[in-house]
């Protein structure tokens, strides 16, 4: 999918990030939305990395005027230390609704990747090597340079924006896949994941921009 202009914007905005956004779909039925109440879900068994993820969106929504609850303070312990049955999560979709949730953001870790990444130039050699020893010469640190190549992780995600509306079926407002390439740290790596998702939905008008606080009259005035 071709990424609007605006979300490249988003990327440069965020510097040198290791999010990467891959693609998106959007449920063109939702040409805007605006959510009221959300739950906020990241699904990982690293709890530390889930409360930072959550807290972060948490911070990220209600900026907006938008209420938003973390799965951990909503949910109990044995929601994700148990499965669920189909009607078992019927029936937390009817807590949502009667508790005033319209929306649920899932976000999940769907898979990794292993890449080696080679050394493209060397020396300053031409691209075309006519001869054996300019070849050679080239890529002979493959035998002993450690700096030849680069070993790295992707980590494949998976966000989604569902809808909790009694005449819908948790209907998909919104999901993006997004890639995070060998995380240094985790608390960064969560950090521009958050601000990155937030400036993408943002950009697709599924939530509206941060309300601006204004000094009250009195300090207007002095």
């Amino acid at each position: 999918m071709k990424f609007p202009k605006c979300i490249w914007i988003c990327v440069f905005l965020l510097g040198c990030t290791n999010v990467e956004l891959v693609d998106y779909w959007k449920n063109p039925e939702y040409e805007s939305y605006s959510p009221k109440k959300v739950l906020l879900i990241g699904l990982t068994s690293n709890v530390e990395a889930r409360q930072q993820f959550e807290k972060q969106l948490q911070q990220e929504f209600e900026s907006r005027g938008v209420e938003a609850v973390t799965s951990l303070s909503f949910l109990t312990t044995s929601f994700t230390s148990e499965k669920k049955t189909l009607e078992e999560l019927k029936e937390m979709e009817d807590t949502l609704i009667s508790d005033g949730f319209d929306t649920i953001l899932f976000a999940k870790l769907i898979g990794s990747e292993d890449k080696i990444e080679y050394k493209t130039d060397y020396d300053g050699f031409d691209i075309m090597d006519k001869r054996f020893k300019e070849d050679y010469l080239k890529y002979q640190d493959a035998f002993y340079n450690p700096d030849y190549y680069n070993e790295y992780t992707i980590y494949h995600t998976v966000t989604s924006l569902y809808c909790v509306c009694p005449e819908k079926d948790q209907d998909l407002i919104w999901r993006g896949f997004l890639d995070v390439t060998e995380p240094e740290s985790i608390s960064e790596t969560v950090n521009d994941y958050a601000r990155m998702l937030i400036l993408i939905i943002e950009e697709q008008q599924l939530i509206s921009p941060v309300i601006p606080e204004f000094a009250d009259d009195t300090e207007a005035i002095q």
